[in-house]
């Protein structure tokens, strides 16, 4: 069983900078990869970026790619993801998930754990 707690999330401009960090429960962080999503509302769940259990391999929605980055400390059971030049259609509640694998996954059903989201809001 892993337990996710996401926090970081607030209120920015256009433009600014968030980190977002998950921190996950368990002896065996090294051996789930991590995702973030993220919904904004009346929208389905949409994948944002993937990271590996070794943290070797990263894969990126398309609409964040260059802002954005996915990183992991194992050390600290930890997956962040910074968000730079953020931009209002970021806006939306941004969930951590996880799930024992080796490679990056991006879809919300291949995730079996998930954490209870953070808000993000862009201001224009």
């Amino acid at each position: 069983q892993v337990q996710l707690v996401e926090s970081g999330g607030g209120l920015v401009q256009a433009g600014g900078s968030l980190r977002l960090s998950c921190a996950a429960s368990g002896r065996t962080f090294s051996g789930y990869a991590m995702g973030w999503f993220r919904q904004a509302p009346g929208k389905e769940r949409e994948f944002v970026a993937s990271i590996s259990g070794s943290g070797g391999n990263t894969y990126y929605a398309d609409s964040v790619k260059g802002r954005f980055t996915i990183s992991r400390d194992n050390a600290k059971n930890t997956v962040y993801l910074q968000m730079n030049s953020l931009k209002p259609e970021d806006t939306a509640v941004y969930y951590c998930a996880a799930r024992r694998g080796s490679y990056y996954y991006t879809f919300p059903s291949d995730y079996d754990y998930w954490g209870q989201g953070t808000q993000v809001t862009v201001s224009s």
